[in-house]
């Protein structure tokens, strides 16, 4: 899946929402609106996607408060001590998680941040098959 093919399921799935792309995109970025492929095509391109998926405006249509939200996390390993004072490695499973908080996207926001690769990190929230291709 490209860039551009990943920006418009995302914004597909924040406009059900109630995110007006059109009006975020002129006010936001200052940009004249042609139509809608090319301002996802300016987005993809010049990167500036990171100011759409950071946008509070769009958090919120696209983690809808008080949705459930069904994702999956990543199987992880760490190393915690021991009560005995050892050191063990944790390995977990990945698994499903479901989320149903009004301010999620706050904490959306929060991982997205951490997340290395942010448009990785959204997918996830996206039932798709493909993996993304990776587009200079």
């Amino acid at each position: 899946m490209t860039r551009f093919q990943l920006l418009q399921l995302l914004l597909g799935q924040a406009r059900e929402n109630g995110f007006e792309f059109r009006k975020w995109y002129t006010s936001r970025l200052g940009l004249a609106w042609t139509n809608g492929q090319q301002a996802i095509e300016t987005l993809a391109e010049e990167r500036r996607y990171y100011a759409l998926l950071f946008s509070h405006e769009f958090a919120r249509n696209f983690w809808k408060a008080g949705g459930t939200i069904t994702f999956q996390v990543t199987a992880q390993t760490f190393q915690r001590t021991r009560p005995d004072g050892s050191i063990g490695i944790v390995k977990r499973k990945p698994y499903t998680r479901r989320s149903g908080r009004k301010d999620a996207w706050r904490y959306h926001l929060r991982e997205l941040a951490l997340a290395e690769e942010p448009l990785r990190y959204m997918r996830r929230y996206l039932r798709v098959e493909d993996e993304m291709e990776e587009d200079g």
